[in-house]
């Protein structure tokens, strides 16, 4: 017989707890991931498009499912394989992938070793589609490509790991393309921890741009990103593919001339005094050329002057956007969303999480976190309540997630009996009707 720990608590002797409930769950919110899951075709799309090289014909966990389990573990905050060793046989996780138990630990880290620069091209191959099956649902009217890239911090001997010096500690240097207006993840890429950031950029964001270009022949798309991204084969594949590009550009000698005489010219003018405890920002435009471009582009300044510093901060902008050097620079700002983007991501969803010591491993990892990330990020902007849209996952896993269940079975039903004393039900319910009212994408 099983022996289960029961403890008094000391503030009442006669309250008593234990672990030993039986067929409840504290995770009941997969059940919507699920239900949006077979709307969008996710499961149904790596099933499809996710071929691992596994000479195993016989399992009792196939590898789409394995994958999956992942994906919903990742969902709820489980993103560690050993977690699936205690979830073994929770009622929901089980319900949603149509399983007596869970794929342990060891199954997870024997689908690790097989994963490999193939099946990390097909993970991306199944996020395109399902972030197009996004755009079906909502149709854009420009596409804001934000890039840019992050840390993951390694420890031991890891593969690629290496010191960089802008984050101050060892890592990976990985590489993110998020749709700027929907913050959707479109593409990752990890990479070694020594490179540069605008490091093969061309290779990254070609493919990525070229299919889109042609998928929206008649969308703008537009190529936003700091001055890491500063490159003139960047600026030439845009102009090759008719994207358009907003790109800060780091100051140097001939720039900072022009800053300069800007500066003069604002000083000189008796009718602005710059003194007078204000914040004050000043806008120009001019075509420069420098060194290692093909031709002039456009660039925008802005020289800002904080109320409480003496000297002017300059700003440069190269951009193709017909828009006023206001306009270019206030829109430019807005990548300060994508950097909420890549922390959602490694906060909530393991981004920076990269335990093995084999590179395509953990690039492998990056995939398949991207594809919970976005699976969230889809559920939440289509089917969740207007005030609840904002959230991020941490609030999310709370109110919709987290929520205790005991499951009920009969000849003919499967019964989640929900906490009476949740205060989201109403939220729950909304979502659910939202998702079944969706048309099938897949």
């Amino acid at each position: 017989m099983t022996s289960v720990n029961e403890k008094s608590m000391n503030f009442n002797k006669r309250v008593k707890v234990n672990f030993d409930g039986g067929d409840l769950t504290g995770d009941a919110g997969i059940l919507l991931y699920k239900e949006f899951n077979d709307v969008i075709g996710l499961h149904k799309a790596i099933e499809e498009m996710v071929h691992v090289k596994d000479d195993v014909s016989h399992r009792s966990h196939v590898n789409h499912d394995v994958i999956m389990q992942k994906i919903y573990q990742n969902a709820a905050g489980y993103d560690a394989d050993d977690h699936a060793d205690n979830l073994k046989y929770d009622p929901v996780f089980t319900t949603v992938l149509d399983k007596s138990e869970l794929a342990s630990q060891p199954t997870m880290s024997r689908l690790n070793q097989h994963l490999d620069k193939e099946t990390m091209k097909q993970f991306q191959d199944v996020n395109q589609t399902i972030t197009d099956r996004f755009h079906e649902l909502e149709p854009p009217e420009v596409l804001v490509l934000d890039i840019d890239s992050s840390n993951s911090p390694t420890y031991g001997d890891q593969y690629g790991s290496s010191y960089n010096p802008h984050y101050g500690e060892n890592g990976y240097h990985p590489i993110f393309m998020f749709e700027g207006e929907t913050g959707d993840c479109l593409k990752a890429s990890l990479r070694a921890g020594n490179v540069y950031t605008s490091r093969q950029i061309v290779a990254f964001v070609g493919p990525e741009l070229k299919r889109l270009s042609k998928k929206y022949p008649n969308i703008k798309i537009i190529i936003r990103g700091d001055s890491g991204f500063a490159t003139p084969e960047l600026y030439k594949l845009c102009d090759k593919l008719g994207a358009d590009y907003v790109i800060r550009l780091k100051a140097n000698q001939r720039l900072q001339r022009i800053a300069n005489e800007f500066e003069n010219e604002i000083l000189s003018d008796p009718e602005i005094d710059i003194y007078d405890g204000c914040h004050h920002e000043f806008y120009r435009e001019f075509t420069y050329k420098a060194t290692s471009w093909d031709k002039s582009r456009n660039v925008m300044l802005k020289l800002e002057k904080p109320a409480d510093q003496l000297l002017f901060i300059p700003t440069f902008i190269v951009t193709t956007l017909k828009y006023s050097p206001e306009e270019t620079v206030q829109f430019y700002a807005e990548r300060g969303k994508m950097e909420n983007y890549i922390k959602e991501g490694k906060l909530g969803f393991a981004f920076g999480k990269m335990s093995s010591t084999a590179f395509e491993i953990n690039a492998n990892k990056l995939q398949i976190a991207v594809l919970a990330y976005n699976l969230n990020n889809g559920l939440r902007r289509f089917c969740m309540p207007e005030k609840m849209k904002k959230h991020r996952i941490q609030t999310i896993r709370t109110c919709f997630i987290k929520i205790a269940g005991k499951v009920t079975r009969s000849g003919r039903y499967i019964t989640f009996k929900l906490s009476s004393s949740s205060l989201y039900k109403d939220a729950f319910f909304s979502t659910l009707n939202r998702i079944q009212q969706l048309p099938l994408l897949c």
